[in-house]
């Protein structure tokens, strides 16, 4: 099928970066139950011809790329109530944003979303793009953050209702002060945290405290933004998979995306985020308070027992939580 990809793209290969890919295990098309697939394929009017497994991102579900008998392409991504319980509201939730934004905003159409025998099931439009190339290319990471900035003009006020980030992310991103508790009472202390991070433990607990007051604002944000959601055409820098959108500010998915960039690039990818980011007038305090706040959860998930049905989550985390605290230390300069 050559460069053309779909609504979820493949994840990138460890062995490619070094760094664990953002991949989960997928349920294959031909696995769903019979009666899920007889539905899906009245409503779409043709039976499923082909069915290619998409292995980026972290769902359990179905991640396919489908060509229909009647010649038609299609995206399809459906979960049922297992392995993982949540991943059906998930796909309830990023059924109803992506119908609701602007046809401007550069998503791919949901042609449909049903729901049977337990089952959520959305169908979308198959784009011609591929993700972006791992390791991160400048000029891809370039396009991709200016796209960013254009996608935050476009959702700035947000034109959907949505949770604001304070209310999606909440209590997830004062991690530092359990680690800090945890630290302090002696039971479960973070011994397996960097040697910096420990030192600094209160000062980054502190510094988490104020995270929602840096990171409030009107735009719209994915919330998820990593290049396995991104897809590259040739005139256009497409965002996919739309669950976890949220209201906040505009440069919000700069930061909460900058790990996984470094993660996926070289260290003096640091320097690009930075310099985009005081470009759009970003708040050189609010950044690093919010940075603090995604790396101290980053690392306090990557220790948790993975979800059901996610296996590589927790590396992956792991691998961000890191690279977000390296990114921390170069901007606060603490010793």
């Amino acid at each position: 099928m050559g460069r053309r990809a779909s609504a979820a793209t493949t994840g990138v290969p460890a062995a490619t970066t070094g760094v664990p890919a953002a991949a989960g295990v997928r349920l294959d098309w031909w696995a769903v139950p019979d009666g899920v697939r007889s539905q899906v394929e009245a409503s779409l009017g043709s039976p499923v011809e082909n069915a290619v497994t998409q292995a980026g991102g972290f769902s359990p579900g179905v991640a396919a790329r489908m060509r229909l008998v009647d010649g038609r392409r299609v995206f399809v991504k459906a979960a049922g109530p297992e392995p993982n319980p949540d991943t059906p509201g998930l796909h309830r939730t990023e059924a109803r944003v992506t119908a609701a934004l602007p046809a401007a905003v550069p998503v791919p159409s949901l042609l449909m979303a049903l729901e049977f025998e337990g089952w959520v099931v959305l169908v979308l439009e198959d784009v011609d793009g591929a993700a972006p190339v791992q390791p991160w290319r400048p000029d891809e990471l370039r396009r991709v953050l200016a796209a960013t900035a254009e996608l935050s003009a476009l959702l700035d006020p947000s034109p959907i209702e949505a949770p604001t980030v304070a209310d999606r992310f909440g209590e997830k991103f004062h991690s530092w002060r359990r680690l800090a508790a945890a630290s302090a009472s002696g039971a479960d202390g973070p011994a397996w945290l960097d040697p910096w991070a420990r030192r600094n433990l209160d000062r980054l607990a502190d510094r988490e405290a104020s995270w929602i007051a840096a990171a409030t604002g009107s735009a719209l944000n994915h919330g998820d933004l990593r290049a396995d959601n991104v897809l590259l055409t040739d005139d256009r820098v497409m965002i996919v998979d739309w669950p976890w959108a949220a209201v906040g500010a505009p440069w919000f998915d700069v930061v909460a995306m900058g790990p996984s960039v470094i993660t996926q690039s070289t260290p003096d990818v640091m320097g690009l985020l930075d310099e985009h980011l005081c470009a759009r007038g970003a708040d050189t305090e609010d950044v690093t308070t919010v940075l603090v706040a995604v790396a101290g959860y980053l690392l306090h998930q990557s220790v948790q027992t993975p979800p059901p049905g996610l296996p590589t989550v927790r590396g992956f985390q792991r691998a961000q939580g890191e690279a977000a605290l390296d990114w921390a230390r170069e901007r606060t300069r603490w010793r």
